[in-house]
């Protein structure tokens, strides 16, 4: 199967499984696999073209408890698997009939991906990035980023050998600065928010030609190992499409390649291709997307984040145009909730399933509920919500509303009272 923008592939000289080239997301231009990311003709995206072989559900079965099972899907050498690397995905699909029942959804799945090594879907992009990275040269692994990224870069670059040079905003989560930090490799607190962060690593991209920043140089890449989240809940629904699913909204990438996740295994005949609607989620102190989708726009206006939620506190999201065009075709929407309401959403979630996520994964299950009440998700439709991260990374979110339901001496009657109390 071929799935090229045209008819001419251009020569690569890297092994990248099937990747055959770079193509424009907007005038269709395609150049040579390289660490590009940026059109020469136009200056749109770069995203991976590929001309996919023979892939069926018995190969994908019989491959490792990984997103390496998805290997001849992604662009990533045929021999990724000899080399070091975290090993992330085939994580647990979850079915939430107590968040269901909370939320007034009839049948509701929750993709866990707290359980990847470093407790986050980023492990998934990184591992990809990496692989690729080797193949184009780099030694470095390098990254900006909000806190799970900077993790798994650090974890990834550790198991594999590798320098790392993490950037971060100063104000990020100590959690998240600690378990970046513990892998020993440079880590640099920026004086700014994300955005400033990103600028400057665009920056140093440009300046170091054997450092692989993920998300900038190499991030066509990087961004296609969102695409196994698709894959997995599809193959664990029993090789089927979900009727609809809620994704947590940063940059975009994750939205928009969980969508081409399904529309790729729907072309190769892996799963019929049903119709599903995608929703995305933000937090109502960093929602560009969600306004934009509200006032009816094509563009984004950036913004300056102000929310707890700092894993999705990015004002200018790159992949944010695309997430409206891939919203608005299959029939989703964009939502955004206050603070307040992620909170809620975490503790709902962890009460019910007992999974503990987390600032994004609040958001996403706060707006879940929000998209109910007004309407736009349907109740009956088979739902997935994507929990991306785990929440021990962001504890402070949630320190100042739970505790000890009391404090009691060392005595059977005290406990008695304490208990009668609750």
């Amino acid at each position: 199967m071929t799935l090229l923008a045209d008819v001419t592939t251009p020569t690569s000289t890297f092994d990248l499984g099937p990747a055959r080239a770079l193509s424009c997301r907007e005038c269709g231009h395609q150049i040579p696999l390289a660490a590009e990311f940026a059109c020469p003709q136009c200056f749109g995206p770069l995203e991976i073209a590929y001309e996919f072989g023979d892939v069926t559900r018995a190969s994908i079965e019989a491959g490792p408890r990984s997103i390496w099972r998805y290997r001849s899907l992604l662009p990533v050498p045929s021999t990724v698997q000899e080399h070091p690397n975290t090993e992330p995905g085939l994580t647990r699909l979850i079915k939430a009939d107590r968040l269901g029942a909370a939320l007034g959804i009839r049948n509701l799945w929750v993709k866990d991906d707290t359980g990847n090594p470093t407790h986050s879907f980023k492990d998934r992009v990184v591992a990809v990035a990496l692989a690729a990275a080797r193949e184009l040269g780099f030694t470095v692994l390098c990254c900006p980023s909000t806190g799970n990224l900077a993790n798994a870069v650090a974890a990834a670059a550790a198991r594999a050998g590798w320098d790392s040079v993490v950037l971060i905003p100063k104000s990020l989560e100590q959690a998240k600065v600690l378990t970046t930090a513990v892998y020993d490799g440079t880590l640099l607190a920026v004086d700014g928010n994300y955005d400033d962060v990103n600028r400057l690593a665009t920056e140093l991209a440009a300046e170091h030609e054997d450092w692989a920043f993920v998300n900038v140089n190499v991030r066509p890449y990087y961004a296609e190992g969102s695409k196994t989240l698709g894959y997995e809940v599809a193959e664990q629904l029993g090789w089927r499409l979900p009727e609809q699913i809620v994704v947590p909204v940063a940059s975009g990438s994750q939205l928009t390649k969980v969508d081409k996740g399904f529309q790729e295994f729907g072309s190769l005949g892996l799963v019929e291709p049903t119709p599903y609607a995608v929703f995305g989620a933000q937090a109502t102190g960093c929602s560009p997307v969600a306004k934009a989708f509200d006032d009816g726009h094509d563009w984004i206006q950036p913004v300056r984040p102000d929310t707890i939620a700092r894993s999705l506190a990015i004002g200018n999201p790159a992949d944010g145009p695309y997430v409206l065009d891939a919203v608005r075709r299959t029939g989703g929407a964009v939502g955004h909730v206050s603070d307040e309401e992620v909170v809620e959403g975490i503790r709902l979630l962890a009460r019910t399933e007992g999974v503990f996520a987390e600032t994004a994964g609040g958001v996403t299950v706060a707006t879940t509920r929000k998209l109910l009440a007004e309407g736009k998700l349907d109740p009956d439709a088979e739902t997935v919500l994507l929990i991306t991260g785990d929440g021990l990374k962001t504890l402070d979110a949630v320190a100042g509303h739970i505790g000890p339901t009391a404090t009691v001496p060392s005595t059977s009657a005290a406990v008695r009272e304490a208990l009668a109390g609750r």
